[in-house]
């Protein structure tokens, strides 16, 4: 005989690696990631030449923090996206206060990266 047409389907669990589990650091991540998009951008303004550092160091960041947690990835990116914009809205040419703004930024997130490492990192 066959199977019954009124036996109900058996759920699927989610797989483990699908399941993602905020870390406790993911509201410092991601400020850390918003000043890293803001410092890329005005370090670009000032510098004719360009740095790929900033953002190079923001994917190292995310590829290490969300290798199989695609949302968390995402809310780090919109982070990164947002300090970026954020400037990019204000300032056009490098002016001073843009090159005071980059130095308070990356003293912050320089902090922020130890304060990070120190409590909860490797």
């Amino acid at each position: 005989m066959g199977q019954s047409a009124d036996v109900p389907a058996v759920a699927q669990e989610p797989l483990s690696e699908t399941i993602e589990k905020p870390a406790p650091y993911d509201e410092k991540l991601a400020r850390l990631s918003e000043i890293l998009g803001a410092v890329h951008y005005l370090r670009n303004l000032c510098n004719k030449d360009g740095e790929r550092e900033w953002r190079d160091a923001m994917q190292t960041l995310i590829d290490a923090e969300t290798a199989s947690e695609p949302q968390r990835r995402a809310r780090m990116v919109a982070a990164y996206n947002r300090g970026y914009r954020s400037f990019a809205s204000v300032y056009t040419t490098c002016t001073a206060s843009a090159v005071a703004a980059e130095s308070f930024y990356r003293n912050e997130g320089a902090t922020l990266a130890v304060e990070i490492a120190a409590r909860y990192g490797n």
